[in-house]
């Protein structure tokens, strides 16, 4: 269930840092968001698919842990980044 490419380019596009940046947190959190977010929809109407079942917790998982490593760094790009993306409600 992977994002086609321009969405992916649309999201890397919103959330860069600077021109060409594709890297930094706020990215790469933004895009596995975008994949999990499909993830989740895939996975609502096929129940017993368990093998993107663990796909999915796999990314949740490392989302998880770029935002720990985002709190720590720089509280301020972490809090704009969860209100961006609807997190944490």
């Amino acid at each position: 269930m992977a994002i086609s490419k321009e969405r992916k380019n649309e999201v890397i596009k919103d959330f860069a840092r600077q021109d060409g940046d594709t890297g930094s947190t706020e990215v790469q959190v933004a895009v596995l968001t975008e994949e999990i977010n499909l993830l989740n929809e895939h996975i609502r109407v096929h129940k017993k698919d368990y093998h993107s079942y663990r796909g999915l917790m796999k990314k949740i998982g490392h989302r998880r842990n770029l935002l720990a490593y985002l709190r720590k760094t720089d509280i301020k790009r972490y809090r704009d980044l969860i209100q961006r993306l609807g997190l944490r409600r």
